[in-house]
């Protein structure tokens, strides 16, 4: 049953094999890439003929345009030069004939009508505006000396053509004119106008190619002399919104005369030798191309036409040349079916012939081989049960292998964790105990210098106390002796006013004497000078008086002062005696505590030394058993590895024993597929 659904599954393979790779012909194929290469062919050369042919036509176009322009160049010239000499001769014959006034209006009327190109005749003009016409003409001007022909003419003395210009009745004409000595003394101008309109019919009527078109242009201010359009003549090209036109004018004032296809159109421009005019003539492109376009047409028909020609010739010799192909490839589809019973008979000598002969042969060795393997896959089968049963034991030992060592690598891998975990607290204890070892030291250290600063502050302290009691003796001495200067000021007064007395009793006898002095006239005058003299120093003694009176006051007051303040610093220093020596007292405890702390520390680094030491043992002792259980834990997982590396191993070979077991069952399988008939030698 389980053959059948392999057989089952394979054809349904092979079938859904062939939907997917449906045989396309070799004929499909060679039509599919001759034909294309041919159309692509084809369409080259149809494509390289039109661009020659287009090429071809551009340069005999070209060609023949600038034939034509020069060719009107030069039958305006010619035109232009036969009507000049004839003025010329005119304007020579005045000159030498000594013509008189009559004799010179006859010849003005002579040549009224004379000559189409001229039909108004000639004129002429003298500088105060005087100017003689044939007596038909109808020619007038106001003031012939602003003309354009007059003053272009004053600046010549043989004929030339003027300027194009609208004259006084509104035609657009150009002039022959130049100085005329007839001598007679006064500076003339002889003309003649030569209608534009004239000239226009000549430059389109001289036009040889089919639809091309001329105009003339004067290439000093770019107006247009002539043109077909005769609503043109004398417009400006700049001023044009013609786009062919603006694109001339843009060529013309680049002096750039060369041919050239313009806005659709070839042109051509030729100069008029001795004028500032020139030519431009021009034609359609698509009329140059009209012919190449027909030829065009004519060579895609018939390239046309050729591929269908050549893809029936292609496919009539396509099929004779592969129909031997057929057989062959019916064989060799039967072959990829398995069906080695086939036979292939070719007798043809080509290539095909000889590839028959070798599918025969291809086809006997197949069979032979295929027998051959069927045994071999026999045999396969029996071996490979055998090697499937011995690596399922393998595999199943090696599980049980694997999942020993792991549980084992678990275990170790947990204490390697507590290990670890205990180094590394012996590790930080030990860095705690060295750095309160150090904090201790330094505790130490300023113990020390705590009790050395409490010695010297009590120390400083029994100082104060001694300088407070100097202070205190010192302020009872200064306190006698204010007193004792209280009492000096007490006895000056006393003197002062004994002084003051005396200056007064004095003084009176001053007055007296002074009384007397004049009581006794004459003779009292020189006792009289010594009364005075005794009255002002009795003065001056007792204002002395009266101002040391004042000044022992003041002492008297600044006395009382120190005295109060005295007394009060007195009680200040008998206070801050009492206070120095509460804090005398305070630094004799404060210093004996200092020192029992400081035997404390001294007790407590002692101790902490002993603790470091065994906390460095431990963390020692603990990084090495970390380090062992590491190595413990890496050989650990080095097993487990190489167990689950066998574990896999043995997997491995048990699935390349159930695969080589299936593979073995599969070829028998396969080799049932082919058909190779009984005869197989």
């Amino acid at each position: 049953m389980k053959r059948k659904q392999e057989k089952d599954k394979q054809e349904n393979y092979r079938q859904e094999n062939y939907r997917q790779n449906k045989i396309i012909s070799i004929r499909t194929k060679l039509l599919g890439i001759i034909l294309p290469a041919v159309i692509i062919i084809v369409t080259v050369l149809v494509g390289i003929s039109y661009k020659i042919s287009r090429t071809t036509m551009e340069n005999t176009a070209q060609n023949l345009l600038q034939t034509s322009v020069e060719n009107q160049s030069s039958e305006i010239e010619a035109w232009l030069n036969a009507n000049l000499s004839a003025l010329g001769a005119v304007k020579q014959s005045i000159e030498t004939m000594d013509m008189t006034g009559v004799q010179l209006q006859q010849l003005l009327n002579g040549y009224y009508g004379y000559n189409n190109n001229f039909p108004q005749g000639l004129y002429i003009a003298d500088a105060s505006g005087t100017m003689m016409t044939a007596d038909s003409s109808t020619k007038t001007e106001s003031d012939p000396t602003n003309t354009v022909w007059y003053q272009e003419g004053m600046k010549r003395v043989n004929m030339g053509f003027t300027s194009a210009y609208t004259n006084a009745d509104g035609e657009a004409v150009i002039s022959a004119s130049g100085i005329l000595n007839d001598g007679s003394g006064s500076l003339k101008v002889i003309s003649a106008d030569l209608s534009l309109q004239k000239i226009g019919i000549i430059v389109s009527s001289l036009v040889s190619m089919e639809q091309a078109q001329a105009f003339l242009v004067d290439s000093k201010d770019l107006s247009i002399l002539a043109h077909r359009d005769s609503s043109l003549v004398s417009a400006k090209l700049d001023e044009s919104q013609d786009v062919f036109l603006k694109d001339v004018s843009e060529r013309l004032k680049e002096d750039e005369l060369s041919t050239a296809q313009i806005d659709g159109n070839m042109a051509a421009f030729a100069e008029i030798v001795g004028t500032d005019w020139i030519l431009v003539s021009y034609i359609p492109v698509k009329v140059i191309y009209r012919d190449v376009d027909r030829i065009r047409t004519a060579m895609i028909l018939t390239g046309i036409l050729s591929v269908l020609l050549l893809g029936i010739l292609i496919e009539r010799v396509v099929y004779v040349v592969i129909r031997p192909v057929r057989g062959l490839t019916k064989a060799i589809m039967a072959m990829t079916e398995g069906d080695f019973t086939v036979r292939i008979e070719t007798h043809s000598r080509d290539e095909i012939g000889v590839m028959g002969r070798c599918m025969e042969k291809y086809a006997h060795t197949m069979r032979s081989m295929i027998a051959s393997i069927h045994d071999v896959s026999g045999r396969l089968h029996v071996q490979a049960g055998n090697s499937n049963d011995v690596s399922g034991q393998m595999y199943d030992a090696s599980k049980m292998q694997s999942a020993s060592m792991q549980e084992l690598n678990e275990t170790v891998e947990q204490l390697s964790i507590s290990v670890n975990e205990i180094a590394q607290n012996a590790t930080t204890l030990a860095m705690v105990v060295a750095d309160t070892r150090e904090n201790s030291v330094q505790v130490n250290d300023r113990m020390r210098e705590t009790v050395e600063v409490s010695q010297k502050g009590k120390a400083d302290m029994q100082n104060v106390g001694s300088a407070m009691q100097d202070i205190n003796e010192s302020v009872i001495r200064l306190q006698e002796a204010i007193g004792k200067v209280g009492k000096a000021s007490e006895e000056i007064t006393n003197i002062t006013n004994v002084i003051g007395n005396i200056a007064d009793e004095t003084n009176l006898l001053s007055l007296n004497a002074s009384i007397e002095a004049a009581r006794a006239g004459e003779a009292g005058r020189g006792f009289a000078v010594v009364a005075t003299q005794i009255g002002q120093l009795a003065q001056t003694s007792a204002d002395s008086v009266h101002h040391i009176e004042k000044l022992i006051s003041e002492i008297n007051g600044l006395v009382r002062d120190a005295v109060s303040q005295a007394d009060d610093s007195v009680g200040s220093i008998n206070h801050s005696s009492g206070l120095v020596n509460g804090a005398l007292h305070t630094f004799d405890q404060i210093f004996d505590n200092i020192d029992m702390v400081s035997t404390l520390v001294q007790q407590m680094i002692g101790q902490v030394e002993q603790v470091d030491g065994v906390a460095s043992n431990v963390a020692a002792i603990s990084q090495e058993q970390a380090a062992s259980s590491q190595e413990i834990l890496a050989s650990s997982d080095t097993m487990v590895e190489q167990a689950n590396h066998i574990t896999d191993n043995s997997k491995s070979v048990a699935s390349g024993a159930k695969e080589l077991t299936d593979s073995a069952v599969e070829l028998a399988h396969q080799i049932e597929i082919f058909k190779i008939g009984e005869d197989i030698s």
